[in-house]
């Protein structure tokens, strides 16, 4: 299967570029991959250069994760970290998505600095 790129993600989600978002559409057809990273990258993208709010992530997100021609990169992971991000005001997609790798591969607690991702269940503010 293919994969995506974040720039790529960022035509389909955006449709900012005509003809990119036309291209990308093309190339995910057949269906394409999302790595964590990717999502990551792209949530970023999305609320720095495009100024979406906390809703408006989340509902691409989610439109990522029940997309015929997309599959997303441990698909569950994503869903959990999407729940917190939609629960807990004021962090980071990134840090969600980080949290549920690391609760899925057993490696907790989440060690961390933030106040506010330190409030999450399964991480430990030092």
């Amino acid at each position: 299967m293919r994969a995506v790129d974040t720039n790529l993600l960022i035509r389909l989600l955006t449709g900012d570029d005509e003809a990119q978002a036309r291209v990308a559409e093309d190339f995910i057809a057949a269906g394409a991959w999302i790595p964590h990273i990717v999502l990551a990258e792209a949530t970023w993208v999305l609320a720095s250069a495009f100024d979406l709010g906390r809703p408006k992530i989340a509902e691409a997100v989610d439109m990522l994760l029940n997309h015929n021609s997309l599959a997303v990169q441990d698909s569950e992971v994503v869903s959990a970290a999407l729940a917190n991000f939609r629960e807990y005001a004021g962090v980071e997609f990134s840090d969600c998505l980080a949290l549920e790798t690391a609760r899925r591969a057993g490696h907790l607690p989440f060690g961390t600095f933030d106040k506010r991702f330190g409030r999450l269940p399964g991480v430990l503010r030092l």
